[in-house]
């Protein structure tokens, strides 16, 4: 092994041509005559000669020694031992000559890990189980072993037992045992795996890894800043490898990929996706309206009432369903949504219901094709936020539904479409008069706009493009700008962005760069979707909070003033009121 990766260094360390050639091919040989080579399973430091989930009837007979976690004991007779292959039964000795092998068993509580040796019997007839891959044997222990006993569990590992989030992540190395985690993390390493075969060894991409630390960039995402020991001078954590894509492609590495972590300082923002649902404009219905909250937002610019329909939302949700939508939507879009029923029982805490006039009701019913047993949830704000806001409902529901009973997505079924034509910009929410990249600032405009970009910017289109599965975003991208003028004009002209910060870059498209584009897949969300998981937290390893908070290790913590010395910077505390608040916020759990 040292001799390969040496005569592989030697191979790496000469320049010239001439030894690119046989290089690559004595490097290509070296893989394949690996490949070939037999591995042993075992070394030294290996106790076990078997995993739990591998035994079946041709194993029989043989000597065979396990260890595993203690899954459950029955009657002090069997237990069960489990590894991450697998389930094995294990028959705990009777007589007094194995009584210490007895003890250990038996008492040892659950979830402790204990090494066995034994032989591999066949069960007694009738008692085999084929709903376990071992269910055809057993082992008939003849020594036992304690590794290590467990403490009384937070909450049994079993996928069926209902735990918190919070508990959840506060014991994530727990959690991981679960079967369903097992499942999730182990189909994301085989996918990860597939994609690199597929892009690597059919489409000759390569794989590049992206610095950590880098620089403030304009526009995007919050990120997050790290301290250097140079006084005032900051690293950050980039948000995406942006940037390094398009270095890559002036380097003439025209096929690059990478799974790449993108820090964004946003934990507690909303899930962005694209709207996709039939909502209605009812403004016009309105525009006469009493009830304040509507006239309000009729009477601000980009103003809007926009309506959805449930089907058969007043049959399947409950009073507690319609409130935890209002209270969603209040605490993540500051939005109201106000139910309608057609019913006069059923107007539970709407504001609409003793004002809508008969007219309305019939015009309403008219545009939404409302039937006896739909609920229609109403809302009014700016136009881009109550769009939003519906859509996430429209899931929410559809998920309040299916859990009923309902059936309203086949989860078999994945159904992709593209999403284009994007505006390039968009307003700013605090200030309307400025304009934001809709995606980022290196989008190119869609050609046939680029004469507007100097006159009426905020009707160019981009080439931006977004991958969407089953009503999720699940990656996007854009073709870029390679012009070092257009993307100097783009940054300080229309987005205002001081064009410093973005130095290297500009000088970088000054010198032949190519015209390039890509795309990014959100794994953790791909991933979500085809484990058919509720959250993204539940295909990670150890993710963070809603808060971006990791309630395993109490990260972010706070740092001693000496430590924070050496980076020249001091920590400002709140004043007391905030810091009481801070406090009594904190004493709530987290999810």
């Amino acid at each position: 092994m040292f001799c390969w990766l040496s005569r592989l260094f030697r191979g790496l360390s000469r320049p010239t041509g001439k030894t690119t050639q046989p290089f690559w091919g004595f490097l290509s040989r070296s893989l394949i005559l690996t490949s070939q080579r037999s591995i042993p399973e075992l070394s030294s430091f290996v106790a076990r000669t078997n995993t739990c989930g591998e035994l079946r009837s041709s194993h029989l007979g043989q000597e065979v020694t396990l260890c595993g976690w203690i899954q459950y004991r029955r009657q002090n007779i069997f237990l069960v031992l489990r590894d991450f292959h697998g389930l094995v039964q294990v028959v705990i000795p009777q007589d007094e000559s194995a009584a210490s092998v007895r003890r250990i068993l038996c008492e040892a509580p659950v979830e402790s890990v204990v090494q066995v040796s034994g032989t591999v019997i066949s069960r007694p007839p009738g008692q085999e189980n084929p709903k376990m891959p071992t269910g055809e044997i057993e082992i008939k222990v003849k020594t036992a072993k304690l590794l290590n006993s467990c403490k009384k569990l937070p909450f049994e590992i079993k996928d069926f037992v209902k735990k918190t989030e919070t508990l959840r992540l506060q014991y994530r190395y727990l959690d991981l045992r679960g079967a369903q985690m097992q499942y999730n993390l182990r189909l994301r390493s085989q996918m990860v795996m597939k994609m690199r075969e597929y892009l690597c060894n059919l489409h000759g991409f390569v794989d590049i890894e992206t610095p950590t630390l880098f620089k403030r960039t304009p526009g995007g995402a919050k990120e997050f800043v790290v301290p250097s020991r140079e006084p005032g001078k900051f690293y950050s954590l980039p948000q995406s490898p942006q940037q390094f894509k398009q270095l890559l492609m002036v380097g003439g590495l025209d096929r690059y990929f990478q799974i790449a972590r993108c820090y964004r300082d946003e934990g507690s923002r909303p899930d962005r996706q694209p709207e996709f649902t039939q909502i209605v404009d009812i403004s016009d219905m309105f525009r006469r309206t009493e009830i304040g909250y509507l006239q309000d937002a009729l009477s601000k610019p980009q103003g809007t009432i926009k309506a959805m329909c449930v089907p058969e939302g007043a049959k399947y949700l409950k009073r507690k369903d319609i409130e935890s939508i209002r209270k969603f939507a209040a605490d993540h879009f500051n939005q109201e949504v106000l139910p309608v029923f057609l019913k006069a029982n059923r107007n539970w805490n709407s504001l609409l219901a003793k004002f809508i006039t008969e007219e309305q009701g019939l015009g309403l019913i008219r545009l939404l094709g409302i039937q006896e047993e739909d609920v229609v949830l109403v809302t009014a704000g700016e136009h881009k936020k109550a769009c939003s806001l519906l859509g996430k409902l429209r899931l929410e529901c559809a998920d309040l539904l299916e859990a009923r009973g309902v059936v309203l997505r086949d989860p078999a079924l994945f159904s992709f479409l593209w999403v284009v034509d994007f505006p390039l910009f968009f307003p700013k929410e605090e200030h309307p008069q400025e304009l934001e990249s809709a995606h980022h600032p290196f989008t190119a405009p869609h050609p046939s706009d680029i004469h507007l970009l100097y006159t009426e910017p905020q009707k160019v289109r981009s080439q931006h493009y977004d991958l969407v599965l089953n009503g999720n975003e699940v990656g996007g991208g854009s073709i870029r700008i390679h012009n070092a003028e257009l993307q100097r004009y783009v940054l300080a002209a229309v987005l205002k962005e001081d064009v410093k910060l973005l130095s290297h870059l500009l000088q970088a498209l000054d010198y032949g760069a190519p015209p390039h584009g890509g795309i990014a897949l959100g794994l953790d969300r791909l991933m979500c979707l085809v484990t058919g998981a509720p959250s993204i937290r539940d295909v990670i390893a150890f993710p963070k909070s809603f808060r971006g908070h990791d309630l395993m290790s109490n990260a972010p913590d706070s740092i001693p003033p000496e430590d924070l010395k050496p980076y020249h910077i001091q920590v400002s505390w709140p004043t007391d009121s905030a810091k009481e608040s801070s406090l009594s916020h904190s004493c709530h759990p987290e999810s």
